[in-house]
């Protein structure tokens, strides 16, 4: 006997109908898009090198604030927001947040605040201050003081105007490949020849590049988030400029008008471009980059499903020995400048609290997309490490790590790294303010974080 003979005509009709729309409900989201140009109005201190000695002089691309909400079936939202800075402190971000919180009843875990680490950008009150705030004059110190105000003010009114924008859209996933990023620690600069087939460099890369593209009803590409893991160190000038990151959403946004890029930086805390120093490299680099992201949304993607999990904590992540009171006020009558303000900087914050603190409230952020997607926030300049071993012991390349998020408080040394010293295992925590380096167990209690929000799944490559 048919189905129509057994049952009623309209009865079945409605059948198809409840079953189709179930099936395009449980892949239809809501998205809203806005951005915001953050360039200094005034020439400023630049954020990244100790060895700059005057302010910015001029701009080479605009710099910006970008955000991208996203809801999924059941009202569940959430805000990426992307910035090209080189980092944001702990007060700012917590600032930023209380303020969504309160304005767009958004909790912190539903807000991710990543940055680009372009080094041609603006110094910050809250961040590198050893750097750069402690070590200017009172005018550039006024200077950034304003514009940080400034810029959270702006940052939290691109979220308005971007929940205004709210509209049906479609979620697709994929993972391209770009390998211009090298593992500094393993390879001189000097030695890195220009065509790369010349010699095969050494040390861990990551050269995956995650795409999701955010399509409308219409099927028109609306945003498009991608990461990559390498420093935007291509360009050292006194020039406002996103270096390569931003050459490459400049170029998305250029093929696909009606398109936002964002970027969020990997961890590349020990990756590097080379060569780099030239305009020339930053555009190519870019280039690159941004080829790898079409390449991608030229494929067939993964569909992602209308469902979002958002998970945030802190932990105590415990630094190494402490150096006494009498080493550091040793550190105060240094004639390296940088090292000078860090120790006033901690004799301050001793005499304020009485004591240094011996581990530091760390983020461990992390968004689960659909059935696929485990998109992983980490604090600070995490090593490439990290997201070898986070990607190995969950879902390979459906795992997202991304660093410079949240609070860019210091580099995030691997087990391995802090136990070879250098830059990125001691002697950058100077720059940072921070009195010594990461214990040893740092890593494993960072990677068991992440582990436990995103569920320690099984890789499936």
């Amino acid at each position: 006997m048919s189905v129509a003979n057994r049952f009623p005509v309209w009865f079945v009709l409605t059948l198809l109908l409840t079953v189709n729309c179930c099936l395009k409900a449980d892949d239809i989201w809501r998205f809203g898009k806005a951005k915001s140009s953050i360039t200094p109005q005034e020439f400023m201190w630049m954020s990244g090198y100790g060895s700059r000695n005057k302010p910015a002089d001029g701009k080479l691309t605009e710099l910006w604030v970008k955000v991208l909400a996203l809801e999924d079936r059941d009202g569940n939202r959430a805000l990426l927001i992307t910035l090209d800075l080189i980092g944001i402190g702990r007060q700012m971000s917590d600032q930023i947040t209380r303020e969504i919180q309160d304005k767009y009843q958004l909790s912190r875990d539903r807000v991710a605040i990543c940055t680009s680490h372009t080094h041609t950008g603006p110094a910050l009150a809250d961040n590198l201050m050893p750097l750069h705030y402690l070590v200017v004059d009172e005018d550039q110190q006024q200077l950034i003081q304003s514009y940080s105000q400034w810029l959270k003010k702006e940052i939290v009114a691109t979220v308005g105007r971007a929940l205004k924008t709210m509209q049906p859209a479609r979620l697709a996933w994929g993972s391209g490949k770009a390998t211009f990023a090298v593992n500094r620690r393993n390879n001189a600069e000097a030695q890195v020849p220009k065509l790369r087939l010349e010699k095969k460099l050494q040390g861990p890369v990551d050269h995956d590049v995650p795409v999701l593209a955010i399509r409308d009803s219409a099927d028109r590409l609306q945003a498009v988030v991608f990461g990559y893991a390498c420093h935007a160190t291509v360009l050292s000038f006194y020039k406002w400029s996103g270096d390569y990151p931003g050459f490459a959403q400049l170029q998305l946004e250029k093929d696909f008008p009606e398109c936002q890029a964002m970027f969020w930086a990997g961890c590349g805390a020990d990756q590097n471009p080379l060569p780099r120093r030239q305009v020339e490299l930053a555009k190519r680099y870019g280039e690159l980059l941004a080829d790898a992201v079409k390449e991608v949304l030229k494929s067939e993607m993964g569909k992602v499903n209308a469902s979002l999990v958002t998970k945030y904590q802190e932990i105590e992540l415990p630094l190494a020995k402490l150096p006494t009171k009498k080493e550091i006020e040793n550190d105060a009558k240094s004639a390296n400048r940088f090292i000078k303000a860090r120790a006033k900087y901690l004799l301050s914050e001793m005499e304020k609290k009485g004591k240094l603190e011996t581990d530091y409230p760390y983020p461990v952020q992390s968004w689960t997309l659909g059935n696929d997607i485990q998109f992983v926030f980490l604090g600070g300049e995490v090593v490439v490490d990290f997201a070898v071993r986070i990607k190995s012991e969950n879902a390979g390349k459906e795992t997202w790590v991304a660093g410079y998020s949240n609070d860019v408080m210091a580099y995030i040394a691997s087990a391995r790294v802090l136990r070879e010293g250098g830059y990125e295992g001691a002697t950058a925590m100077i720059y940072y303010g921070l009195p010594a380096p990461w214990a040893l167990e740092s890593e494993q209690l960072i990677v068991d974080a992440v582990n436990r929000q995103i569920g320690n799944g099984k890789s499936k490559e």
